[in-house]
């Protein structure tokens, strides 16, 4: 389907949905769960040690503010957006306890993220929270979006691990504008509004791949495998490449930039078409 565009400025045309789902992924996957390739799945499991902390971190950014939302649809949208955050939080460290057991140093990344959240809780208002909050959420939603539009990224992943990356993204879909809509809602729409959330992009930005790229280089390293070329092919091929996942976020990133911009301009929705027939999928897989 080609890209549609809505009117800027609206609200999220969905509410969703806390969904309980259990994966019981198989920990002896854990390092080579996508397509046979360590480099692939290393990078993916990366992601995933930040968002049990990540998430947490949101859930409370947005509960700074809970009490000053008077739209009730907002309302109900905020609370469907903390019980998805929390089952999001709660499998991923399941997830993230496999690669943990098999990668020490990963589990001292998820530390070090934890104590740098601790301190922006601590030591920055919680309006540059919430603009960080909405900066994540938007590098998660073109990030789902991509899962969404390139089936092939998990074609050949493991059942369970890509239907958790799956239902990931359809969620992360579903509630993209969540934490955008009560900035707004808080916020406005003014000058100082829009500096401080294009700001909180770059930084946060900045910020992450500053630290995602180091600690995936410490799993790779804990694998033996940074001296592995055709690994290395792989994932420049998965992220920049002809799959080109990575390459091809890059102007969703920039679209953030509008003064105008609404998450749901991009409306994606049709993919969330058939989430409960999924969500009864995987709670059938062996």
């Amino acid at each position: 389907m080609s890209k549609q565009k809505t009117a800027s400025r609206q609200k999220s045309p969905i509410l969703p949905i806390r969904r309980d789902l259990h994966f019981k992924l198989p920990a002896e996957k854990i390092s080579d769960w996508n397509d046979g390739s360590v480099h692939i799945s290393q990078f993916m499991n990366t992601l995933s040690i930040v968002f049990p902390v990540g998430e947490r971190f949101f859930i409370q950014s947005v509960r700074n503010y809970r009490d000053r939302i008077t739209d009730p649809e907002l309302k109900k949208a905020v609370t469907a957006f903390i019980g998805q955050e929390a089952m999001h939080g709660r499998e991923h460290e399941e997830y993230n306890e496999a690669l943990f057991a098999r990668v020490p140093a990963a589990a001292r990344f998820e530390r070090l993220i934890a104590a740098i959240l601790g301190g922006v809780q601590r030591y920055t208002p919680k309006s540059a929270q919430l603009s960080a909050t909405i900066a994540l959420e938007h590098f998660t939603a073109i990030l789902a979006d991509g899962l969404l539009k390139q089936p092939e990224v998990l074609a050949k992943a493991d059942p369970r691990f890509g239907a958790l990356w799956y239902w990931h993204a359809l969620e992360e879909t579903e509630h993209k504008s969540v934490a955008f809509d009560v900035w707004e809602s808080v916020m406005g729409r003014g000058p100082r509004a829009y500096v401080e959330r294009a700001g909180g992009l770059v930084v946060a930005t900045a910020v992450f791949w500053a630290l995602i790229f180091p600690a995936y280089l410490a799993v790779l390293r804990s694998e033996g495998r940074l001296a592995d070329a055709r690994g290395w092919g792989q994932f420049l091929d998965h992220g920049f490449g002809r799959v080109g996942f990575l390459r091809k976020r890059i102007g969703a990133w920039f679209d953030y930039f509008r003064p105008g911009f609404h998450p749901w301009d991009e409306d994606n929705r049709h993919f969330l078409k058939g989430i409960e027939g999924f969500a009864a999928q995987v709670e059938a897989l062996p």
